[in-house]
C-alpha cells in the first residue's frame, strides 16, 4: 500500500464568525491510500485539522502525517492517539478504498439517492442585520431546526433576535438551537440562559468553556435550556476518561464531531458511553471540506439519524471540491448521478 498527503488551504466566501473571532481561511489536509495491486484504485480521506481547537494542533503535525505515511508503505502501525483528525482521514480513506475507492467508505440508500439525513440550518454570527437576513434565508429555504451561533455580538442583540425569531414563528413551527462555543463566563451563564428559555430554545451548546466540569455540573443541574457538550469532548480519548467526564457533568446530549474525537471509532465510543447513561445527541460537521463532510454524512446515514444533525454541503467555501452532496429543503442528500471534480492537488 502507498500513501500520500497533501496541505489545502479552504477559503470562506465571506468573514464566519464565531465566539474565537472570524475566520477567513481554514487549513486541511488530504491522505490518499493507493493499492498497488488493483492499478487507479485509492481511497481518499480528509485530516481535517482545525487550528485553535483541534486537540492535534501540534508544531509536529505534519511529520505526523509523513510518519503514518511512511509506516503504512512498510506495512507498520502508528500511534494517532493524540492525533485525532488524522485517525479520521485514515479511518476515511481506510473504508474508502475498502468500498473500490469509489468515495463510497459508508454506501447505504443514502448514497443511492433514496433518502436524505435530516439537519439543521446554521446562521453564522454577524452583525445583528446579517444574521436576521441569514435567519429568513434559512426559514425561506424550508428548515424547520436553526442553530443560531451566539456568544460573540452583545447579548442584548442576540436576546433580540431570538425574540424577532419567535415573534413570527412559535416552537411548534421552528425549533430553535443555540451554540455559544464556550462564550458565556459562569458568573453570567445561567442569567443569559434563564432569558434565553423565554423563547422556547431547545437546546445550547457549551454555554461555557471547556474544562469547567464542576461549573458544567452546576449548568445541566440548573439550566431552564437542555445543555449539549461540544469542545468538551475534545481531547478525551479513552472510555474511561469520557465516562468520568460524562459522570461528572451529566449534560442532557453530546454533540460528535468525527474529526474532533478521533475519527468514527471515536465518535461511536462516545456514543456507547453516553447510551448507557441515557444521554442523547447527534453528529456535526467541523468546517470540513467536502470530503470530510461526505465521510461524516454517510455514516450519519448508517447510523440512522431521525432528528436534525449538524451537517451541510460546505457551501462556506469558494474552492471546496465539488461533490454530490446537495441540500434540499431542511435534508442533506447525496445526488449520484452528480460526479466529484478535484482540482490539482499536489501530494507528498
Amino acid at each position: 500500500m502507498k500513501a500520500k498527503y497533501c496541505r489545502y488551504v479552504l477559503k470562506f466566501k465571506q468573514p464566519a464568525g464565531t465566539s474565537r473571532g472570524v475566520l477567513l481561511e481554514k487549513e486541511t489536509y488530504f491522505l490518499r491510500l493507493e493499492d498497488e495491486s488493483a492499478p487507479g484504485v485509492y481511497g481518499l480521506g480528509e485530516c481535517a485539522l482545525f487550528r485553535g481547537l483541534s486537540a492535534d494542533d501540534v508544531p509536529e503535525y505534519e511529520d505526523k502525517l509523513k510518519e503514518l505515511c511512511a509506516n503504512i508503505e512498510r506495512d507498520e502501525a502508528t500511534d494517532l492517539q493524540n492525533f485525532p483528525s488524522i485517525m479520521f482521514g485514515l479511518q476515511t480513506a481506510i473504508y474508502d478504498i475498502s468500498n473500490g475507492g469509489r468515495m463510497l467508505p459508508f454506501p447505504s440508500a443514502f448514497t443511492e439517492g433514496e433518502s436524505g439525513i435530516p439537519i439543521n440550518g446554521l446562521v453564522w454570527m454577524g452583525t445583528k442585520d446579517e444574521m436576521l437576513a441569514r435567519i429568513k434565508e434559512k426559514i425561506s429555504a424550508g428548515f424547520t431546526t436553526i442553530k443560531l451561533k451566539v456568544g460573540a455580538i452583545d447579548f442584548d442583540s442576540e436576546l433580540e433576535m431570538v425574540r424577532f425569531i419567535r415573534s413570527h414563528y412559535s416552537a411548534d413551527e421552528l425549533t430553535i438551537r443555540l451554540d455559544a462555543n464556550g462564550g458565556f463566563t459562569p458568573e453570567n451563564a445561567m442569567q443569559r440562559l434563564a432569558e434565553f428559555s423565554k423563547y422556547g430554545i431547545h437546546s445550547i451548546e457549551q454555554p461555557i468553556r471547556a474544562g469547567l466540569w464542576k461549573e458544567m455540573r452546576c449548568l445541566c443541574d440548573n439550566s431552564p435550556i437542555d445543555i449539549a457538550l461540544d469542545e468538551e469532548l475534545i481531547g478525551i480519548s479513552v472510555p474511561e476518561r469520557m465516562g468520568e467526564m460524562l459522570d461528572a457533568v451529566k449534560p442532557k446530549y453530546i454533540i460528535l464531531k468525527p474529526s474532533l474525537v478521533g475519527g468514527f471509532s471515536g465518535a461511536q465510543m462516545w456514543m456507547q458511553q453516553a447510551a448507557v447513561r441515557g444521554i442523547g445527541g447527534w453528529i456535526t460537521s467541523a468546517l470540513e471540506s467536502n470530503i470530510g463532510l461526505n465521510a461524516i454524512a454517510q455514516w450519519t446515514a448508517r447510523m440512522g439519524a431521525e432528528m436534525p444533525q449538524g451537517l451541510g454541503t460546505g457551501a462556506l467555501y469558494v474552492n471546496n471540491i465539488g461533490s454530490p452532496l446537495e441540500v434540499v429543503g431542511d435534508s442533506l442528500r447525496y445526488n449520484p448521478s452528480v460526479r466529484w471534480n478535484f482540482p490539482d492537488l499536489e501530494w507528498q
